[in-house]
C-alpha cells in the first residue's frame, strides 16, 4: 500500500479521537470508561556528587519533586490528552494522596468516580531518580482484594458512564481492584452495552478475563504466560494464540520493546496476526508506556479503526511516551509528528535510491 494513503488514513482515526470526524465512528457522547488500580507517581529528581559515609549507598541531592496521574489514572489522562472523552473509575483512600488525586483528575478533564475506601492508602509509588535513572523506588499501598461491598459500588459507577459501542479499559496492577467478582460484572455489564473490553492484565490474574476483547500483556508477561520464549515474530504469533486461548479473550497483543508490537485476532474459527516494529529514537523511560498504548487502542478501535490500524497508532503513541522521563501522556500532535518525521525519512530514501 502507498504510505502516503496509509498515514492519512491514520491520521483521520485520529482526527475522530475528539469525535470532529462526520463519520459514524466518532467518540462524542460516547467516553472510553477506564477502571482499575488508580494510584499516585511520585518522581523525586536529582543529582549524585558522593557516597553516603553512613552506608555504601549514593547521597542523591534533591532539585525537584513532582506528582503525577499513575496505573490506571495514567490511562485515563492518556485517553483525554489524546482527545477523547473519558470516564474513571477506581478505588483511594481517605488520605493527602486520595485527595491530591481526584483534585488533579478533576483538573485534567477527567471524569473521575474514585470510591473512598477509609483505612486503605491510596497507592502511592515514589521513584528517586538521578541522571535520567531510576535509583530506587518506594510503594506505599495495601494490595488485598477488595471486598464484595466495593465491587459493587464500583460496578454501579461504571454502569453509570458506560455507553452503548463504547470501550472499557481494566488497568490491572495487581493492587487489589481487579478481583474476580468485579470482572464477572465488568464483562456482563459490558456485553449488554456491546462495549469492547480491553485489559492490561498482571499474570496472577490472567484467568479472570473470560469474554473480553483483547489483553495486551508485555513481552516479559507473554512468555510468563505462554510459557513460550518470544524471539522471532512465528513466536509472537504462537504466544498470542496461547495468551487469548488462557485469558478466554477474542485476542492478544504483545508490546514487545524495541521489536515493536505483535497482534493475534480471532477471526471466525481461525487466528489473523499483524506484525508492527517500534519507532522510538531514543528509550528514556518505559514507565507508563503500556498505559498509553492501551488508551490509544481503546480509542483507536472505538473510532472505527481496524485492529492493525489501532496497534499502528498504539505503536506510534507508546514510541513517543517511551522518550519521556517518567509517567507521561501523548497528544495527537506529537503522534503526527512521528507519522511527519517517518514520510520524511522514507521520501528521502527514494531520492538517494
Amino acid at each position: 500500500m502507498n504510505p502516503g494513503i496509509e498515514n492519512a488514513r491514520i491520521e483521520s482515526v485520529i482526527d475522530s479521537f475528539g469525535g470532529i470526524s462526520p463519520r459514524k465512528g466518532s467518540l462524542r457522547g460516547r467516553p472510553v470508561v477506564v477502571v482499575g488500580d488508580v494510584m499516585l507517581d511520585v518522581f523525586v529528581f536529582g543529582e549524585v556528587t558522593r557516597i553516603s559515609p553512613e552506608a555504601p549507598v549514593p547521597v542523591v541531592k534533591v532539585t525537584q519533586e513532582t506528582e503525577r496521574l499513575g496505573g490506571a489514572a495514567n490511562v485515563a489522562l492518556n485517553v483525554k490528552s489524546l482527545g477523547g472523552a473519558v470516564a474513571l473509575v477506581g478505588v483511594v483512600g481517605d488520605d493527602s494522596a486520595g485527595e491530591h488525586l481526584a483534585r488533579a483528575t478533576r483538573a485534567q478533564g477527567v471524569n473521575a468516580r474514585l470510591v473512598v475506601l477509609p483505612g486503605r492508602p491510596t497507592t502511592v509509588k515514589t521513584r528517586i531518580m538521578a541522571h535520567q535513572q531510576q535509583m530506587v523506588r518506594t510503594d506505599r499501598e495495601v494490595a488485598g482484594p477488595i471486598d464484595a461491598a466495593t465491587e459493587s459500588k464500583l460496578l454501579a459507577e461504571v454502569a453509570r458512564v458506560l455507553k452503548q459501542g463504547s470501550a472499557l479499559v481494566v488497568s490491572d496492577y495487581q493492587k487489589g481492584v481487579v478481583t474476580r467478582g468485579l470482572m464477572r460484572g465488568l464483562i456482563t455489564l459490558a456485553r449488554k452495552r456491546k462495549a469492547l473490553v480491553l485489559v492490561d492484565p498482571k499474570v496472577k490474574n490472567i484467568g479472570l478475563f473470560k469474554g473480553a476483547h483483547l489483553v495486551t500483556p508485555n513481552h516479559k508477561e507473554a512468555e510468563q504466560i505462554s510459557g513460550l520464549a518470544i524471539r522471532t515474530d512465528a513466536d509472537a504469533e504462537r504466544a498470542v494464540l496461547r495468551i487469548a486461548r488462557i485469558a478466554g479473550s477474542e485476542g492478544a497483543l504483545i508490546t514487545r520493546g524495541e521489536e515493536g508490537m505483535s497482534l493475534g485476532m480471532r477471526t471466525g474459527r481461525k487466528f489473523s496476526y499483524w506484525h508492527v516494529r517500534a519507532t522510538a529514537r531514543e528509550v528514556f523511560d518505559v514507565t507508563g508506556a503500556g498505559d498509553t498504548a492501551i488508551a490509544t487502542l481503546a480509542l483507536a478501535l472505538v473510532a472505527g479503526a481496524s485492529p492493525h490500524k489501532a496497534m499502528v497508532l498504539s505503536n506510534l503513541a507508546a514510541g513517543v511516551a517511551v522518550g519521556k522521563l517518567g509517567t507521561s501522556s501523548v497528544t495527537p500532535a506529537e503522534i503526527r509528528a512521528v507519522l511527519k518525521r517517518e514520510a520524511e525519512t522514507r521520501s528521502a530514501g527514494r531520492a538517494v535510491r
